[in-house]
């Protein structure tokens, strides 16, 4: 049995390459996203998840549980794309990733599902981590994490998840947008 709620669909009409092509379209200008903007989103869907756990009672299961690390691995993403010891062509990844999480245009928008939109854009972000640490030392990772478990053993726990998060089809999905 999967934590996956069958009522949550997917946006079937846009296209991977449509979502791809607006994600591509706005990760030029995620590197120049000021700090100001970045924290204020930290907070609202911290503040969003936070209150949507509470007034549901851990209706959410266990997708709940990894809800509250969704602003921890969004800002991760942000503080990597601002750091020298990145590649330029992980950049681009990392600022398709914090694009993914800022754009309405996603497989589960946000608009339509409040927080519980945000799984698609975790597990989008995490994959996009794990590729990232082809040519990052996973120190950089642990530098810039302010969760509370080791970044590695996230990644691990919600990439080992994603089929109960997001479904098998969406989960294969996002996999091919990062790659």
């Amino acid at each position: 049995m999967t934590d996956y709620d069958p009522t949550i669909e997917p946006q079937d009409d846009l296209t991977d390459e449509e979502i791809a092509e607006s994600v591509s379209y706005y990760a030029e200008s995620a590197a120049e996203i000021h700090p100001d903007r970045a924290n204020r989103f930290y907070d609202r869907i911290r503040n969003s998840i936070h209150d949507y756990l509470e007034k549901k009672d851990n209706v959410a299961g266990a997708a709940g549980r990894f809800l509250l690390i969704v602003p921890d691995v969004f800002m991760l993403l942000w503080r990597l794309l601002r750091d020298p010891r990145v590649t330029g062509r992980d950049k681009v990844l990392l600022g398709s990733a914090v694009v993914y999480y800022l754009s309405p245009f996603d497989l589960i928008p946000e608009a339509f599902m409040g927080p519980m939109g945000f799984v698609d854009d975790l597990v989008f972000g995490v994959f996009v981590l794990n590729k990232l640490l082809a040519d990052t030392d996973p120190q950089v990772l642990r530098e810039h994490w302010s969760g509370s478990e080791d970044v590695l053993h996230m990644l691990r726990r919600v990439t080992g998840n994603a089929d109960s998060l997001v479904g098998t089809k969406l989960k294969e999905r996002i996999g091919k947008m990062v790659r």
